[in-house]
């Protein structure tokens, strides 16, 4: 471990790792792990029985090559041993015939030699003992030593000829093959018994006279060749050779071997050199060799039985693992389908569970939240549906729908809270609304009335502008709340009276320099709308503009439809600024967001009202340092509008200077209005003034006004309803009506510079006002 990694740290990212691991890995790697387990004790299983068949194939082979040869090798010896014996006793013939077994025995070695060349066997010990009988042959023919110890050898080198037979052939890794190859060995060894008993009769001689040490190995080769026979053979025989058997038991030679045998046991006599065997033993020799050829047969039949099955079992051993890997291969193949089609299955339906969980979370979900902040119905099929499955991916599902009936639940909870809050704000911004109408209209009643005094004029001016912006602040109210704003039109309005309405909404009008065509007109239903839009633009611009700054506003037909830019002299702003800014007009923020931005509503009822009219407004910097809101207008509200006769500009009413000076009624020339970048195809036209030298505003119950004046309109010109205007002096008392002195011409003033400093202390005020406004912007 790395001595600057703590263990939690290795710990927490193995973990996360593994958490990291994808469904399908896990579900490929539960199906691997079991497969490569059951395929590889698959395979260790197929081997182990291909080793067992081989090596039973083996055995049998080496059986069919060495067992003949190494039974023929046994027979001979024990021969041999019995020709030594006679010899040793002085029998008549006897050296004849141990030359004639000498010599096959020499054969059967010879060829035993020949064959027994595997170094993995246990042929070895055989071959070593051959290697002796050239010496014990020479102490019989000399009988040098006891005769006992030189018949001892043959006895050895036939036992460690059955030791081989055991070893080699018994097949103990196989309980058949052993249980079958059991009678074969203990054959075998009877057979050796019997032969020992031949030999110890033929160590007799003529005179019938043993040794103690004789007898003693005729008495146990007699027990223990019956025990054979009565125990390990007969129980174990097949049918077949169990029949052969009782033939060969129940012969005349095999009868005389038996009654020689009890004779021996019953009927010798005991001698001061040993023992003397009874006169009946002559009969053995003659017995002997007849049977013994049976006994051979018999076991030459049983060994041939064991190779058979040790075939037949190599050959069933490969026939399993055949099917072994046939039936593993089928079983694994099965496996490896339904954990493809199990996997598939379960990833299918995790994709599709996935895939739903994403449609519902990026549009139907949003969807069904903004038609429920719109205050529409939703329709329930449209929402996931709890199915009740009972598997884990049907859980999920399930609970994922619980989650987002629990939301939807919410957000329509919210959505009724949020429509009641709206329209309780509604309500009021209504009533007031209504109250603020009738206050301008008292406030312009009052305005007629009291219009010879010129210092309650300025207040009532003062008081109808204020009371201009709270009408528009509710109607701001009104908007966020989802409604909409009274529009009195019937009428389309070319699109310069729109822009002197939106102007005359705004504290600082006189400050605003317009530029309109008078060629096109707005559609009645958006004029109120798109009049409020303006003038809150405008406003803003005003505000944030030093104090002798113009903002100008001009509109132009654009391929879209029409083109309102709104330029200001502000401060600079910075483009990620810009881009907060844009993105409050281009969405609609919830209450929250609204709540935070409490002293900043302008931008968002911008928003709104772009939103209802299909409008866009950009805010952008302008070329002169400032902000330039670009408002472009689709080309579906506006209207071209028709010809009329062409009339006078709005002449701006100066406030009378003093009220004991009756002035004659003269219609002073309209004042030029600076514009901020030269357009020679566009006059700006002044704000149009009431009657008290109020700007003129939009009034929400309009009714017929017979005190203005309106100008006719040319004969060749299309009928067109002529728009209103006031008439000077035709709301004031009849005492005022008299001419009044013509006004001097007020020469340019030089500025001083006490005025100097007094314009740019103001610009500092409004500099340091719209950098505060900012700062408490910032989030």
């Amino acid at each position: 471990m790395s001595p600057i990694e703590p263990e939690g740290v290795r710990g927490q990212s193995t973990t996360r790792r593994w958490r990291n691991v994808r469904l399908r890995t896990l579900l490929i790697w539960l199906a691997v792990v079991p497969t490569l387990a059951m395929g590889t004790q698959v395979t260790v299983t197929a081997q182990r029985l291909l080793a067992q068949s081989e090596q039973l194939r083996a055995d049998v082979e080496a059986a069919e090559r060495i067992g003949a040869p190494l039974y023929t090798l046994m027979v001979d010896m024990q021969a041999e041993r019995t020709a030594t014996a006679a010899q040793w006793a002085g029998n008549d013939g006897a050296e004849g015939e141990l030359r004639a077994r000498r010599a096959a025995t020499d054969l059967a070695a010879a060829e035993f030699r020949r064959l027994a060349d595997d170094p993995s066997r246990s042929f070895a010990e055989v071959t070593r003992q051959l290697d002796k009988l050239p010496a014990y042959r020479q102490r019989a023919d000399t009988r040098s030593g006891a005769a006992d110890s030189t018949l001892a050898y043959y006895s050895e080198v036939i036992g460690k000829v059955i030791q081989v037979y055991q070893q080699e052939f018994s097949h103990a890794e196989d309980a058949e093959l052993a249980q079958a190859s059991r009678p074969v060995v203990a054959m075998l060894q009877a057979t050796e018994m019997v032969a020992r008993e031949d030999t110890v009769l033929a160590l007799a001689g003529p005179s019938g006279d043993l040794s103690f040490v004789g007898y003693d190995q005729f008495v146990s080769s007699l027990g223990a060749q019956r025990y054979l026979h009565e125990a390990l053979i007969v129980p174990h025989l097949a049918e077949g050779d169990e029949r052969f058997y009782e033939r060969v038991v129940g012969s005349a030679d095999w009868q005389t071997k038996t009654r020689i045998e009890n004779t021996v046991l019953s009927g010798h006599k005991d001698t001061v050199s040993g023992i003397r065997v009874p006169a009946e033993v002559a009969g053995w020799s003659s017995a002997h060799a007849n049977f013994s050829v049976q006994m051979t047969t018999l076991n030459i039949d049983l060994a041939r039985s064991v190779l058979a099955r040790g075939e037949a079992k190599a050959a069933d051993l490969q026939t399993e693992v055949a099917w072994l890997i046939g039936g593993s291969g089928g079983g694994l193949l099965a496996v490896v389908i339904v954990v493809v089609f199990t996997t598939r299955s379960v990833l299918r339906r995790l994709h599709q569970l996935h895939v739903r969980t994403v449609t519902v979370a990026e549009e139907t979900l949003p969807d069904v939240v903004a038609r429920l902040q719109r205050g529409q119905s939703v329709d329930p099929a449209a929402l996931p549906a709890v199915s009740g499955d009972r598997d884990e991916v049907g859980r999920i599902s399930d609970a994922f729908a619980r989650a987002v009936a629990v939301s939807v639940d919410g957000h329509r909870q919210l959505a009724a809270e949020r429509h009641g809050f709206g329209l309780f704000a509604s309500g009021i911004a209504s009533r007031t609304g209504n109250l603020v109408s009738r206050q301008l209209s008292l406030t312009e009643d009052l305005q007629d009335i009291f219009g010879h005094d010129e210092a309650l004029l300025a207040q009532l001016m003062r008081s109808d502008q204020l009371t201009v912006g709270m009408r528009r602040q509710i109607e701001n109210l009104l908007i966020l709340a989802g409604g909409e704003v009274p529009d009195p039109h019937t009428e389309p309005m070319r699109v310069a009276d729109l822009l002197r309405e939106a102007a005359a909404e705004v504290e600082d009008f006189r400050r605003i320099e317009r530029q309109a065509l008078d060629e096109t007109s707005v559609e009645p239903g958006a004029i109120s709308q798109i009049s409020h839009l303006l003038a809150e633009l405008l406003d803003n611009a005003t505000r944030f503009s030093p104090p002798k700054a113009k903002v100008v506003i001009r509109a132009e037909l654009v391929a879209d439809g029409l083109s309102v830019e709104i330029e200001d002299r502000g401060p600079r702003v910075s483009p990620e600024r810009y881009e907060e800014m844009n993105g409050r007009l281009h969405q609609a923020p919830p209450y929250s967001v609204l709540a935070q931005n409490a002293h900043r509503l302008g931008l968002f009822v911008v928003g709104h009202l772009a939103d209802q009219l299909g409008a866009t407004v950009t805010l952008r910097r302008s070329v002169y340092g400032g902000t330039c809101a670009v408002v472009v207008l689709p080309g579906e509200l506006l209207l071209e509008t028709e010809a009329e006769t062409p009339r006078e500009p709005a002449r701006r009413e100066p406030a009378p200077r003093a009220l004991a000076a009756p002035e004659p009624a003269v219609e002073p020339e309209p004042e030029p209005q600076p514009v901020a970048e030269p357009e020679p195809a566009v006059e700006p036209e002044p704000v149009l003034l009431t009657g008290a030298g109020l700007p003129s505003r939009r009034t929400k119950t309009p009714a017929a006004a017979p005190a203005r004046a309106v100008r006719p309109a040319p004969a060749d010109a299309p009928a067109r309803p002529a728009l209103p205007e006031r008439a000077p002096q035709t709301h004031i008392a009849d005492q005022l009506r008299a001419p009044r002195a013509p006004e001097t011409p007020v020469r340019p003033d030089t500025e001083t510079p006490e005025e100097v400093a007094d314009a740019w202390a103001d610009y500092e005020q409004g500099t340091q006002t719209v950098e505060e406004e900012l700062r408490r912007d910032q989030p």
